[in-house]
């Protein structure tokens, strides 16, 4: 039985989730979720996409992603190979590492672009990993919550600040007091 073909429309945002290969760790240490996002940078020079909210997590990886000219199957075939190659090398082993094709569902519309990324950036919460998002390294909140921080270029964080009025800091300050909210109504 052959797989389904993908659906790719061009400059719409997509969530996009792959896994470890058994549930195992994707990331061990601080090296290889630095490696993941060194790999995302050097293929931003190459391909273009944008990342509006992105969350590492150890057996798995969050994406919300978008791309003009090169279909999804292409950009996470080179993503996800780069990736098992280093992660393989690195631990000296072969074989799979992820556990299937990546997950991915086209976002419809501002609501959905604003309620994945809160769902994103609060996995690690989720998780019960940390408390508050702006604590989880390896999630792009922290780009929203602390102005001074530099975001990597294939971030495009004006994406999700556009929906809120104000001046900039004004809209990451909404922007993060939405997802904090989130997090809150999780706790009651």
């Amino acid at each position: 039985m052959s797989r389904q073909k993908r659906i790719w429309i061009p400059n719409r945002f997509y969530h996009i989730v792959c896994r470890g290969n058994r549930r195992d760790p994707l990331f061990r240490n601080a090296t290889d979720f630095q490696a993941f996002l060194y790999i995302l940078h050097q293929l931003h020079e190459q391909v273009s996409f944008e990342i509006a909210s992105y969350c590492l997590m150890t057996n798995h990886y969050h994406l919300q992603i978008r791309s003009q000219n090169v279909p999804f199957s292409r950009l996470m075939s080179l993503i996800n190979k780069r990736y098992a190659n280093y992660y393989n090398t690195k631990y000296r082993l072969t074989g799979h590492v992820y556990e299937k094709r990546y997950y991915d569902k086209i976002i419809e519309d501002k609501e959905g672009i604003l309620e994945v990324s809160r769902y994103i950036h609060l996995n690690p919460v989720e998780a019960k990993m940390i408390r508050q998002p702006e604590n989880y390294p390896w999630s792009s909140f922290y780009l929203y919550k602390y102005p001074k921080s530099l975001p990597p270029r294939f971030m495009n964080m004006a994406i999700l600040l556009a929906f809120y009025e104000g001046t900039k800091e004004q809209q990451r300050e909404k922007y993060c007091q939405s997802v904090i909210n989130d997090n809150v109504k999780m706790v009651e």
